[in-house]
């Protein structure tokens, strides 16, 4: 065969080829079309099937969707929702497509955000509408807590609401209960095995999550603000985060930690993980960073807190969320916490309480008493020490209620005295104040200090007395009076015991006596707490 017939049957063969390879390409992309206009059509017609294809594609419209299934109460919309919905996702979706985890995920935002509902009980749920295989554990500062995000999430995936748009995805029967329980999905081929899936784990801070492996692990709440208050709670919460949790992942490089939390103390969970962030980035570390997200109630006091700064804009009149977290609410919230707790909680920002702490220059000094009938409650509280002529003071505040909700100290006694003369003095001032001033007494943790208070009560025989034992540190029990002070609603009834009793004040806690604030604080506590004196 000539080399120009061979040619010429190559290039028709090659023609013929091109033709039919654009055939298939045009075929199948008719085919494409077709198949695009099936599944526009179906969606059409189908109500489900586009809501179905909005919550794949964003968490948030998951959210709104399946809000009613979870609780009666009206949904209040703000932007920290759909906010917190899209950079949660953006995580979530790295750890399914297997890409190594950058950075954790730091969320500190005021109670009562919906927080718990958003990341502990609709998240995992959505996850596994896209990716069934997702292992979640979920931890907070209690089992109870725990259990009950996991039960809700339960009831969420058996409600026939989720049902209806997710009829393939159901709970294993023989793994079901609140602590742990497996999702399955059903095979389309009716003769291969239903699709083992993922998990949701639930435990506590230092409860144990041995043999259990996460793909995203969500702490949520790992203090609440009563352990906040003991060392030995936040040393122990501290390591299991940093210690326990990261053993606790399916892939060291993949899996994702998300904490979510008020801040509750300057070294909580929190702060203990902001902290090895800055190291991380002063020494120019490679290891796995961190995502802050820092979300005040109020960026009016404390703007340097916001993260990340961008996201002011959405803030109105400096607050958070206008609708919840009004002025009035987190006023109320002021006189109810005092400052350290809602600085911490509601700004996110935990100081330490150290000098300053009260504004001395708002209390009013008056020079009559109020008439009887102005007055609600009146109190005398006692903080008691047995040193003689030197060492520490006893003192007692004698302290009244107003009936237009201010505050009189109308009387501060205080010596240094020795044991006998201190009960000698207590029973005086008990005399001189008349039995319709209830006497509180400060008992002293330990036996000593339960015996010392019982023969006191059996000195007062007679008065009305209550036995106090208070909890947290001097500055945490006095923060609640400190607020009234800085708002000047306390009066003080002019005296001899007014001057070093404002200069303990001024410097309270660095005062080198503390003595006249301690029995004031209880004073006070005793006063506004729903319980009345009585005897013990």
């Amino acid at each position: 065969m000539a080399k120009g017939e061979l040619a010429g049957i190559q290039s028709g063969l090659f023609l013929k080829n091109g033709v039919l390879n654009a055939r298939k390409k045009k075929a199948k992309k008719i085919t494409s079309i077709i198949s695009e206009e099936s599944q526009f059509n179906v969606m059409v017609s189908s109500p489900i099937a586009i809501q179905r294809e909005l919550n794949n594609r964003s968490f948030y419209n998951f959210f709104l969707y399946f809000w009613d299934t979870i609780t009666q109460a009206k949904l209040v919309p703000n932007w920290h929702l759909s906010y917190l919905c899209a950079e949660v996702q953006e995580a979530v979706e790295r750890v399914a497509l297997g890409l190594p985890c950058t950075n954790d995920l730091l969320i500190n935002i005021p109670p009562g955000t919906t927080k718990t509902t958003l990341l502990s009980i609709m998240l995992n749920a959505w996850i596994w509408t896209k990716w069934e295989w997702f292992q979640v554990i979920g931890a907070s500062y209690s089992m109870q807590l725990s259990l009950k995000s996991a039960s809700t999430t339960r009831d969420l995936i058996r409600s026939q609401k989720f049902k209806e748009m997710y009829p393939e995805l159901y709970i294993k029967a023989d793994e079901d209960c609140k602590s742990d329980f497996r999702i399955m999905k059903k095979n389309s081929d009716e003769d291969k095995e239903d699709l083992r899936g993922g998990f949701r784990f639930s435990t506590s801070v230092g409860g144990t999550v041995t043999g259990m492996h996460g793909h995203l692990i969500i702490i949520d709440d790992p203090l609440n603000p009563l352990q906040a208050l003991s060392t030995q709670l936040l040393n122990t919460t501290n390591h299991w985060v940093n210690s326990v949790i990261p053993t606790r992942k399916v892939d060291k490089d993949v899996s994702l930690t998300i904490m979510v939390m008020q801040r509750l103390h300057e070294n909580d969970p929190s702060g203990n993980w902001i902290a090895k962030e800055k190291v991380r980035i002063k020494t120019n570390s490679h290891d796995r960073g961190l995502k802050h997200i820092c979300l005040p109630a109020d960026i009016s006091e404390g703007k340097e807190f916001l993260k990340p700064k961008e996201v002011e804009m959405y803030y109105k009149d400096g607050l958070l969320d206008p609708e919840r977290l009004s002025k009035g609410v987190l006023n109320q919230m002021l006189a109810d916490l005092g400052n350290y707790q809602y600085s911490g909680q509601f700004l996110q920002n935990p100081v330490s309480s150290k000098g300053g702490m009260f504004k001395v220059d708002f209390l009013q000094i008056i020079n009559n008493p109020p008439l009887p009938h102005e007055i609600e409650f009146t109190v005398r509280y006692w903080d008691k020490a047995g040193t003689a002529g030197g060492g520490a003071y006893t003192a007692g505040t004698r302290m009244s209620k107003l009936k237009d909700g201010r505050f009189l100290i109308s009387d501060v006694k205080r010596g240094q005295w020795g044991t006998d003369e201190r009960e000698r003095m207590i029973k005086a001032v008990a005399n001189a104040d008349g039995k319709s001033v209830h006497i509180g007494l400060e008992q002293e943790p330990g036996s000593g200090g339960k015996e010392s208070a019982e023969a006191t009560i059996r000195n007062l025989a007679g008065y009305n007395v209550t036995k106090d034992l208070p909890r947290g540190d001097k500055s945490l029990r006095a923060d609640p009076f400190s607020v009234q002070v800085n708002y000047g609603n306390v009066l003080l009834l002019r005296g001899d015991w007014n001057e070093p009793y404002i200069n303990e004040m001024r410097n309270f806690p660095l005062s080198k006596y503390k003595d006249q604030i301690d029995s004031s604080s209880g004073a006070f506590n005793m006063l506004t707490s729903k319980r009345k004196a009585r005897v013990k």
